[in-house]
């Protein structure tokens, strides 16, 4: 098995990205609360801890702590921002408030040599890193010493190298840190002596094996939507089951131009894997008349879909294991360390729980995954290119691109001008440089004159955004030639439109992803 580092999150909105760059580096990452059962902890058998960022003060009542066993377990310990303060408290130094809070960019200055910044920053030279912190560190535990300082948090790095415990109280896993990632580096493989050979390679092997061994003889459904993470999903079991695996598509008429056409053509050409297809559109339109919330029709999506899936599945003779395509920032994002799961994350994705009649267990073999790396397993897998980097499209689909009630009418004219404007991102070869994109029938109309006549037809708003991680997201800068030639093909192309907007909102860290 390769080896393991265990990061305890204690709230930060960016513990994620810790994850992410120590899997970058080749060291596989896990992330558990910081309530988790010091077994939990133990049986992990990580190589090192890390302790995350959060919100938290270390002073405030009822304020998390880390469990105490964390440094007598005799592995390295890196305490971020607020890890490094609690590490601090807790081994008997001393954490004050500050007039001089830190947030954002700041330069460090190297005041001593140290393991961690072995190769990557010498004593006596600064360097930009990302603070985030009201509270500051004012005396420290036996043993540390005074690596790193800023003007206002001289405590900014300290370490007992003997021990190898580290505290930065700037965060290492953000861009905005450029030698983080590096820092992180010297932690895991330096100083916690991970070779760094986990890789998507040996991740899809051992995932078959698994698969293999859980499964047995017996059978899976899947339930595949024709976005990355099921498709993914699905081709990982039928490489690991064959035809123990069946397939269930469910058209809910919410999908976007031909997309229930090109799925089965996908699973039938390339995967050759048999797939059940279900036209259920008629169905979700008729409980979805008249309905102008969006929760609401959420709720209604979610809960049509379990009745027409667990139908299907019943038809296709049923099966012991259902599998799904949960990614890991879902299950981050849904136990948190404050304790159960969020209400209202992801509300957008899921389309209903697995209800307990249906009796099956559940496989997820993609659930310690971010999307890129979904990505990555899904060329492994031999996937073609085109379909793996999709863009992502939610679970409801376009029910929540049609603000208030939603009609035939009005998902026919969004299906066209949302084809037409993915058609010329592809032209211009912008696709890939964006990480969605997608048009929206705003529940508004304008007089307009084209020729002779006036007319009184939607607004048709376009949305494009970049992102390297799905946590923060900034529109996508397009020419005006570009817009141009998008808008005057959709006004003349899907009648009932008659005026373009752009949005260009952005999204800050900690906001919902962009539906």
């Amino acid at each position: 098995m390769a080896d393991r580092i265990l990061i305890l999150d204690f709230g930060s909105q960016v513990t994620q990205l810790i994850a992410r760059r120590v899997r970058e580096n080749g060291v596989y990452a896990e992330i558990l609360p910081c309530t988790a059962a010091e077994s939990t902890i133990r049986a992990f058998n990580s190589k090192a801890i890390i302790l995350s960022g959060g919100p938290s003060s270390v002073h405030a009542d009822f304020s998390p702590k880390a469990p105490d066993m964390v440094f007598s377990l005799g592995v390295p310990v890196l305490g971020i921002c607020y890890g490094e303060q609690l590490m601090c408290q807790q081994l008997g130094g001393k954490v004050e408030k500050s007039d001089d809070r830190e947030f954002g960019r700041a330069e460090v200055e190297v005041m001593s040599e140290s393991r961690l910044f072995d190769g990557v920053w010498e004593k006596g030279n600064s360097y930009p890193v990302w603070m985030s912190h009201g509270d500051n560190l004012t005396a420290l535990p036996p043993g540390f010493e005074v690596i790193a300082s800023t003007v206002s948090a001289p405590f900014a790095a300290i370490a007992d190298e003997a021990k190898g415990f580290y505290g930065l109280q700037f965060h290492p896993e953000v861009v905005h840190t450029p030698d983080g990632a590096k820092l992180l580096k010297n932690f895991t493989h330096g100083i916690a002596g991970c070779k760094g050979d986990w890789s998507m390679e040996t991740f899809t092997a051992h995932a078959i094996e698994k698969i293999r061994r859980i499964v047995g003889k017996r059978r899976v459904i899947c339930g595949v939507s024709g976005g990355v993470d099921s498709s993914v999903v699905a081709a990982l079991l039928h490489q690991a089951i064959g035809n123990q695996l069946v397939c269930i598509f469910i058209d809910t008429g919410m999908l976007r131009e031909n997309e229930g056409a090109q799925v089965k053509a996908l699973f039938a050409t390339h995967f050759h894997i048999p797939l059940v297809y279900v036209d259920a559109s008629q169905l979700f339109l008729e409980r979805l008349n008249g309905v102008a919330d969006p929760e609401q029709k959420r709720k209604i999506i979610g809960e049509t879909f379990i009745e027409v899936f667990e139908h299907e599945a019943e038809v296709a003779g049923g099966a012991d294991f259902l599998a799904q395509g949960t990614l890991y920032p879902d299950v981050i994002e849904s136990v948190s360390f404050t304790g159960g799961p969020s209400v209202t994350i992801k509300s957008h994705h899921n389309v209903g729980g697995l209800p307990e009649r249906m009796n099956m267990k559940l496989v997820e073999p993609v659930r310690e995954l971010f999307k890129d790396e979904v990505r990555r397993l899904g060329l492994e897998l031999g996937m073609p290119a085109e379909m793996i980097g999709r863009h992502p499209f939610p679970g409801p689909g376009l029910a929540i691109r049609v603000p208030g009630a939603i009609t035939e009418e009005k998902l026919k004219l969004l299906r066209r001008a949302d084809a037409i404007y993915i058609e010329e991102i592809r032209k211009a070869g912008l696709y890939d440089e964006i990480w969605q994109a997608f048009a929206v029938l705003l529940p508004v109309r304008t007089v307009g004159v084209m020729g002779d006549a006036r007319t009184y037809e939607y607004v048709c708003a376009l949305r494009a955004v970049t992102s390297t991680d799905g946590m923060t997201a900034d529109y996508y800068p397009f020419e005006h030639a570009f817009l141009a030639r998008v808008g005057s093909r959709i006004i003349n192309e899907v009648r009932g439109i008659n005026r373009i907007v752009y949005d260009i909102t952005s999204k800050p860290p900690g906001t919902i992803e962009w539906e």
